[in-house]
């Protein structure tokens, strides 16, 4: 996708705070955080949806749950954390390419939003 932030920032187009890079998926700072951890973690293969990916390609799927997992871990320790995937435009989705927030850091209420 020529026009797609997510994949400049995934082939270094475009420069992002990164916290996680393997050959498949990058995660970066949020620029505008909704918790004092917002992290995004994206595959570098432009998928547009997590049912998207999830069709196409489970493991691409599966290796974003773990990776943003891990770095929930890392991030929100025992207190927790929260993953968020907004997927079209009625869930909240911004960027037409999938990515799970990792929110920690705070206290998460529910109902989101």
């Amino acid at each position: 996708m020529n026009d797609c932030i997510f994949c400049k920032i995934g082939a270094g187009e475009i420069p992002a705070k990164e916290v996680y890079r393997d050959d498949e998926v990058v995660a970066i700072e949020d620029l505008n955080p909704q918790a004092p951890v917002h992290l995004l973690v994206m595959p570098i293969a432009h998928y547009t949806t997590m049912a998207e990916a999830s069709s196409t390609s489970a493991s691409v799927a599966g290796q974003l749950i773990a990776i943003a997992s891990r770095l929930g871990t890392e991030s929100g320790g025992e207190s927790g954390f929260r993953l968020v995937v907004n997927t079209g435009t009625n869930g909240g989705q911004t960027v037409g390419h999938v990515h799970v927030h990792v929110l920690a850091g705070r206290r998460m209420t529910w109902p989101p939003g």
